[in-house]
């Protein structure tokens, strides 16, 4: 298996990693951590996004650059804020 050539693919497996990790967690029991990680990796594509030249981008490139951005930024924030909402349950 050949790792991606460009910059953008490699940040959005990266990202992918992240997420998996995110996921391994909540099922593990640990949801705000998981969730907090999938939320961080979401603000590091954005931020990824906004430094990868266009033709560098690969997977990364869904859209535009803006909308990419908003949205991974509006998710990831989103997600690492959500931990902090949900009290805790007893029991």
């Amino acid at each position: 298996m050949r790792a991606p050539r460009s910059r953008g693919s490699q940040f959005y497996l990266l990202q992918l990693v992240a997420v998996v990790a995110g996921l391994t967690l909540i099922a593990l029991g640990q949801w705000r951590l998981g969730v907090g990680g999938i939320g961080l990796a979401f603000v590091a594509g954005a931020l990824a996004r906004s430094v990868v030249p266009i033709d560098h981008t690969g997977m990364l490139r869904v859209r535009g650059k803006a909308f990419d951005i908003v949205w991974m930024t509006t998710l990831g924030v989103a997600l690492l804020v959500l931990p902090f909402l949900i009290p805790n349950q007893p029991g």
